[in-house]
């Protein structure tokens, strides 16, 4: 069965509206036989007559009302749809979904998302809390526009990952413990701890960091959400490792008055990388790209 076409509607609304084929014609630039031929092949699809002639004017029949109708709300959706496919062509609105550890999430993110909703109100970030793993599996599932990775990662055919941060691990102890003013290894080993899971790359970092100096602590518990993480230290339960996203001023003290913040000796970076498919991203992903870019800070 033939599907009806949005040419032929349109040439019957027209008729209806102008009240006859020959201004028909012209509004939509058609020779007269054309207009004439896109109502037969509608009358024939529908299988009854759209159009009375009487008295010189045109006028829809009792069917015809019906299909006019229920025309001009196709025509209308048609339209819409345009639109709305052109401004996400330009980059005024759109989808765009984001992969990245609850650490970025929490402290990285919030700064690009503002500008993007300054510059780009019609984009749409929707952000999903994963592994880098995660991300990168579903970038390449097609599941995700943007990734926020931690480094290094093995090549993926089809994905570019390119270094965007590299933020200092800091040592984040319960503010009443009388920790040095910098935290070695051995003195962390001798603590309680809290740390990540060890399917995180934070994990493999900071295993290699003891292991560098003969320690291979246990710890108390493991976590992947750096608020559960920080609110366990508050309360005393142990002391952690953790990216310190907003800088390496040692000075600036954490929101709670509960925890201690201090630099490491050795010192131990976390770097990240921004994942997307290869080639020319859209353009709402690419707005938001270059507001993560902005936060670009590699040392």
């Amino acid at each position: 069965m033939r599907e009806l076409n949005l040419d032929r509607l349109r040439t019957l609304v027209a008729i209806v509206d102008l009240g006859s084929f020959a201004a028909a014609a012209r509004a939509l630039h058609l020779a007269p036989p054309t207009v004439s031929l896109h109502i037969s092949e509608l009358e024939s699809r529908i299988g009854a007559t759209l159009l009375l002639r009487q008295r010189g004017q045109v006028r829809p029949s009792g069917v015809g009302e019906t299909l006019v109708a229920r025309a001009r709300q196709l025509l209308a959706d048609a339209e819409q749809a345009l639109e709305e496919v052109k401004r996400q062509v330009l980059g005024l609105e759109g989808r765009v979904r984001l992969g990245a550890s609850t650490g970025a999430i929490a402290y990285l993110l919030p700064q690009a998302l503002e500008r993007v909703g300054q510059s780009h109100p019609g984009i749409d970030v929707q952000v999903m809390v994963l592994t880098s793993e995660e991300t990168l599996a579903r970038l390449s599932g097609g599941g995700l526009d943007i990734g926020l990775v931690a480094l290094p990662q093995a090549a993926v055919d089809g994905l570019s990952v390119k270094p965007w941060r590299r933020d200092p691990v800091m040592a984040f102890v319960p503010a009443g413990w009388d920790a040095p003013r910098t935290i070695t290894p051995q003195w962390l080993a001798a603590q309680p701890l809290i740390l990540n899971a060890p399917n995180t790359r934070l994990s493999r970092l900071t295993t290699e960091w003891f292991a560098a100096a003969g320690e291979h602590p246990t710890a108390r518990i493991q976590l992947n959400f750096n608020d559960a993480v920080k609110s366990l230290v508050a309360a005393g339960y142990g002391a952690t490792l953790l990216p310190h996203e907003a800088g390496e001023q040692a000075g600036m003290p954490p929101a709670d008055p509960r925890i201690a913040m201090r630099p490491l000796k050795p010192r131990l970076w976390r770097p990240l990388g921004i994942a997307h498919r290869a080639g020319q991203p859209e353009p709402a992903t690419q707005y938001v790209l270059d507001a993560l870019w902005e936060l670009k800070q590699l040392k």
